[in-house]
């Protein structure tokens, strides 16, 4: 059975996810969480959601997802041996070296490889597979036919995302945040500057603009029995910063489906259909400009922006006939139900409204249904005839997720046995079916001999079966009693009480562990004097002389250019001046694969080629025997990290742009390189702003095919260079300023050049 996987940002949220059916539950503790602006839970909150879930079966899987500095990485193994002890059953991890020291001294605890780390390929997961991950979170840009790939060719667990927001940028390849605002996503901080507007402009002409970058949600209901066929572990519904509404619903409604598919799998398969009252529950909960299919269909997804609203919009209510703003009335002739409390939204205003007043034909009423003109009171603001109203929150479902989870629907099974005998303590025997745990003992109370009315076998069966509020029920008992005896109510109780609270600590204590390790000191303090320096050509320009290029060691080409024969006398004159480097793509897919390995193989055959910078695991394969770059993609950020990146095979580490030079610096490398100079990429995405799809197709225009410069400008008009890349439909985002360190200790210096001249080259 494929695990469903729910988000928890508070325990609201835990109990709606366990209440509505999740196998397994994911959240963060207040330290190095990929959503640090989530409540998340302290050290006592954490045991007691641990606790919480393992007691109802349910498995947990804490976010130890951001990158980590040198000074606090003691401090996040002290979180996970925090949660290892409480029971945790995995934990999510981006960070490379935190990873790799968890897989060697935490035994029997799952780690899993989050989507921060970039894994779009099987040769990348098998690669993590062999370092020790027992799960890979796929990237979300993957289709089920490659997801389908990955899982029938693999040993390794794989989960994907089923439900929820989308980022535009591959997760773990954005520093946009962290550039542009100070707020690492690598971190858990992130502003989010991909909900805000721009412009696309080309040649000086703006030919596109709004949210860009603002993806719909996804909704994966059509597709899961081929999600389920396909071999996928685990379903992840997206939204640790959500309602304990949205987790209760989504979470509801994904259960059912997945039930359903299994129901029909091997049958009917055409009997599985989807009931759009439930899309229309889940749309009111959350959605941005309704749902697409992310990147899950092999075809062009032309819809996967929504760029006129980047927030809820839950579903629409209608367009205003009338407004008196006077008197504060709207008119609108519904499309959707509405009732006063639920929360309302107009299309020009950000302000949101609770539905106080509601009449028809001057009449108050309680609800609205679809078809009828209704007016709404109190209400202000930006409004005029023919804007749409959205209905952002719906009481009657609130209500209805709420006493989802406030009541116990999980009962664990308890078969019981008491011995109430004359001038005895009471025996009680008691076991627990779902968990195998048993339990044996006197309790501490003598029966007396009763005056008149003696218990009898149905009065303690009445009080024993008052189990409501626990997850337990009695599923049989056998009372072996002697006549005339007297017990009071409370003692029945009292008896009722303990068994379950000594069932119940031995079921936690259980899951219970206790580890001990020991940190090694990762510093051989090497001093890396500058002894190279490295250039990197993002761009090569034809009409460029590069025989005037001077003072560097190394020179890094995009592969795309190793493809193109109006390069080739370019790349001869820079094999002649330096060690000549291919510098790899990003991201490298299963089906672009053939098309990547003739590119390398018939450009190692025509140039004289050093080796390659490499931006992902699976690429390293693709040069054997020749000296291979570690590049920043790899989100180096502690010295742990960079010694089991290089021991992946790297002759050098090329360390996160997102470190001060101070840290860079200290971080214990003797082969680190530091880029010193460029405009660093923000963005790297399955989706061309240009053709606005996620993939190429026949009737697109091939603008990013044209000599034409393109920009985004944001609001402060700052301007980011947009470099498309038809190969894989790639598109790279590229700063709007350059970066610049002035002093830094490493092996080799690296500048990233965009647009400059062989001149301006030199000079740096």
């Amino acid at each position: 059975m494929i695990e469903l996987l729910s988000p928890v940002g508070d325990f609201d949220c835990l109990k709606a996810a366990v209440q509505n059916g999740a196998n397994a539950v994911y959240f963060g503790s207040n330290l190095f969480s990929a959503r640090a602006f989530a409540k998340n839970f302290d050290q006592n909150e954490l045991e007691q959601a641990i606790n919480y879930a393992k007691l109802r079966g349910v498995k947990t899987h804490l976010t130890l997802n951001t990158l980590i500095k040198d000074d606090e990485f003691k401090d996040a193994l002290n979180v996970a041996k925090i949660a290892y002890e409480f029971g945790i059953d995995a934990l999510i991890v981006q960070d490379i070296g935190l990873a790799r020291f968890l897989i060697k001294n935490f035994p029997n605890l799952e780690i899993h490889a989050s989507t921060q780390m970039t894994t779009s390929n099987l040769e990348g997961v098998k690669k993590l597979g062999k370092l020790g991950f027992n799960r890979v979170v796929l990237s979300r840009e993957c289709s089920i036919s490659e997801i389908e790939h990955i899982c029938k060719n693999s040993n390794i667990e794989i989960e994907v995302f089923a439900h929820g927001a989308l980022c535009i940028s591959y997760s773990g390849q954005c520093l946009f945040s962290s550039m542009v605002g100070g707020r690492s996503g690598n971190r858990g901080m992130c502003a989010q500057p991909c909900r805000l507007p721009y412009s696309l402009i080309e040649s000086e002409k703006v030919i596109d603009n709004g949210y860009l970058f603002s993806p719909r949600d996804l909704c994966s209901l059509e597709y899961l029995p081929k999600l389920i066929s396909a071999g996928v572990k685990s379903l992840k519904i997206e939204g640790r910063m959500k309602s304990p509404t949205y987790v209760a619903t989504v979470t509801r409604i994904y259960r059912k489906y997945i039930d359903l598919a299994y129901k029909y799998l091997n049958k009917d398969i055409s009997k599985y259909a989807i009931d759009e009252n439930d899309k229309k529950e889940l749309m009111q909960v959350f959605n941005r400009g309704g749902f697409s299919s992310g990147h899950l269909s092999d075809n062009p997804n032309k819809k996967l922006v929504y760029p006129q609203k980047p927030n809820n919009m839950g579903i629409t209510l209608g367009k205003i006939q009338k407004f008196n703003p006077n008197k504060g009335l709207i008119t609108v002739k519904l499309e959707n139900e509405v009732s006063v409390g639920d929360g309302i939204s107009f299309e020009n205003e950000s302000t949101k409204y609770t539905v106080s007043e509601l009449m028809s034909k001057n009449t108050n009423i309680k609800s609205g249904l679809s078809g009828e003109i209704v007016t709404f009171g109190r209400m202000k603001g930006n409004i005029k005839p023919g804007d749409t109203v959205y209905k952002i929150t719906d009481k009657n479902l609130s209500l209805a997720a709420q006493n989802s989870f406030s009541d116990e629907n999980i009962k664990l099974k308890l078969d019981c046995k008491l011995e109430i005998k004359t001038n005895k303590k009471i025996l009680v025997n008691v076991k627990c079916l779902d968990f195998n745990v048993q339990d044996s003992y006197e309790f501490d109370y003598i029966p007396d001999i009763a005056k008149s009315a003696p218990i009898t076998i149905e009065k303690i069966l009445i009080q024993f079966n008052k189990t409501l509020n626990t997850c337990f029920e009695f599923n049989e008992i056998n009372i072996n009693l002697d006549k005339d005896l007297f017990i009071p109510t409370s003692i029945l109780n009292e008896i009722r009480r303990q068994i379950i609270n000594r069932i119940e600590e031995k079921i936690l204590n259980s899951f219970k562990r206790k580890i001990n390790f020991k940190l090694e000191n990762n510093s051989a303090n090497e001093n890396n004097s500058v002894q190279e320096t490295a250039l990197l050509l993002n761009i090569l320009h034809l009409d460029y002389d590069y025989s005037k290029l001077k003072h560097f060691d190394k020179i890094y080409i995009p592969l795309k250019y190793f493809a193109d024969k109006k390069y080739e006398s370019i790349l001869k004159i820079l094999e002649n001046k330096s060690n000549l480097y291919i510098y790899m793509p990003v991201i490298v897919k299963d089906r672009y694969l053939e098309t990547i390995e003739t590119i390398i193989r018939n450009s190692l055959e025509t140039f004289k080629i050093k080796g390659a910078v490499v931006s992902e695991i699976s690429s390293i394969r693709f040069f054997k025997n020749m000296d291979i770059i570690a590049n920043y993609n790899f989100n180096i950020f502690n010295s742990y990290s960079a010694s089991e990146v290089e021991k992946l095979g790297f002759s050098s580490i090329t360390l996160s742009p997102e470190l001060t030079s101070d840290e860079l610096s200290n971080i214990q490398n003797k082969n680190k390189e530091v880029i010193v100079y460029g405009r660093i990429p923000l963005m790297t995405m399955s989706y061309c702003l240009l053709g606005k799809s996620n993939k190429c197709y026949k009737e697109c225009n091939h603008k990013c095919l044209e000599s034409k410069k393109y920009y985004l400008n944001d609001r402060y008009n700052f301007r980011f260079r947009v470099i498309p890349d038809n190969i894989q439909t790639l598109t790279t985002i590229y700063n709007s300023r350059d970066i610049s360190i002035k002093k830094v200790n490493a092996k080799c210096v690296r500048y990233d050049i965009l647009d400059e001249t062989i001149e301006e080259i030199n000079n740096l």
